[in-house]
């Protein structure tokens, strides 16, 4: 009866030792999911914690990511304001990392946002030319332009710029309300129809310019058409001219030109009977007296022509000369 208390008790000690190992896992896994929840990993603790400065951390909070080139190193600590009377404000970011991986002390720690709708999260963006950095130093910050801040920082200038717009337009329509009175609209309602009027006969001037136009057309087809023609023909001449002898008839008239230039030089030197003719001042002077007494002949023949020619039925005798009325141009009949 003892024996079988015995192993009854051993079964259900083992039960409840069985419990309690399970109870114990079962905390454990939920630890470790909480932590895990946070992003933290309570079977790789942190070796190394930095620090950074800023005035303003942009959306980050306690277990946001730190990554170098992407890559997930650690996670943040906590967010402190920094204790320094001089530094009243500024905050202080504590981030530990479970890389090994070794950058300087120069290192820049940039805030950023991975997307404009999620939080921020850390970016160490690694330098080597100065001393590794160890855990506890303190890295320069840096805090990158969000998509809505940058666009927030182009259009503070516009916003200002348009709200001067809107000042400057309400000041000018004001003005324009004041000018414009009943008087000032039913004036610009005058020119308005004056403008019509204007328009109305500038569409006339224009179709009876286009009128013009057409009537001239045609005289202007049978200008180009005599034009056609014209140079038609004179592309005919120039093609006669092209195909005439023109070296030989210029050999001709200059040959033609020496022998008039000869003839001219034989009669200016007297030669021949033209020469003569022209040289002789003897046949001028004898051909002046000819046409003289001929002048003479002739006048008395008008003032006294019974003198030459006499005739009479009855046997009358004829007038007598009469010298002076003949030098005084008078008939002697």
């Amino acid at each position: 009866m003892l024996i079988l208390l015995k192993e009854q008790e051993e079964k259900n000690m083992s039960k409840e030792f069985k419990t309690g190992i399970v109870a114990l896992i079962v905390l454990a896994m939920s630890m470790w999911g909480y932590y895990f929840l946070k992003g933290e990993n309570i079977f790789q603790p942190n070796n190394r914690q930095f620090k950074v400065e800023y005035s303003n951390i942009g959306g980050l909070s306690k277990s946001s990511l730190v990554t170098i080139n992407g890559l997930k190193v650690g996670k943040v600590d906590e967010i402190l304001f920094d204790p320094d009377p001089m530094k009243r404000g500024s905050l202080i970011v504590l981030f530990s990392m479970d890389n090994d991986f070794e950058f300087s002390k120069k290192s820049v720690v940039k805030i950023y946002s991975p997307s404009p709708l999620g939080g921020s999260n850390l970016a160490i963006i690694p330098d080597y030319t100065d001393e590794n950095a160890v855990s506890g130093d303190v890295l320069q910050g840096e805090i990158e332009s969000s998509l809505f801040t940058s666009i927030g920082e182009r259009l503070d200038p516009i916003q200002t710029k348009l709200e001067h717009v809107i000042v400057s337009a309400d000041s000018l329509f004001k003005n324009i309300n004041n000018i414009l009175d009943k008087q000032t609209i039913q004036s610009v309602k005058t020119s308005v129809k004056t403008l019509e009027y204007s328009l109305a006969d500038v569409r006339k001037a224009i179709q009876s310019v286009n009128g013009i136009v057409d009537s001239t057309s045609v005289n202007l087809k049978e200008t180009m058409r005599y034009s056609r023609n014209f140079a038609e023909n004179l592309s005919n001449v120039s093609d006669t001219l092209v195909n005439a002898d023109l070296g030989g008839i210029m050999r001709e008239a200059q040959v033609t030109l020496l022998t008039v230039n000869s003839m001219l030089k034989g009669i200016d030197e007297g030669k021949g009977s033209l020469g003569k003719f022209v040289n002789d001042n003897a046949m001028y002077d004898n051909l002046t007296n000819v046409s003289k007494e001929l002048e003479q002949l002739l006048r008395e023949m008008k003032l006294n022509p019974k003198r030459f020619v006499h005739f009479s039925l009855f046997g009358k005798s004829a007038t007598p000369f009469n010298q002076q009325n003949n030098n005084n141009n008078k008939t002697n009949q």
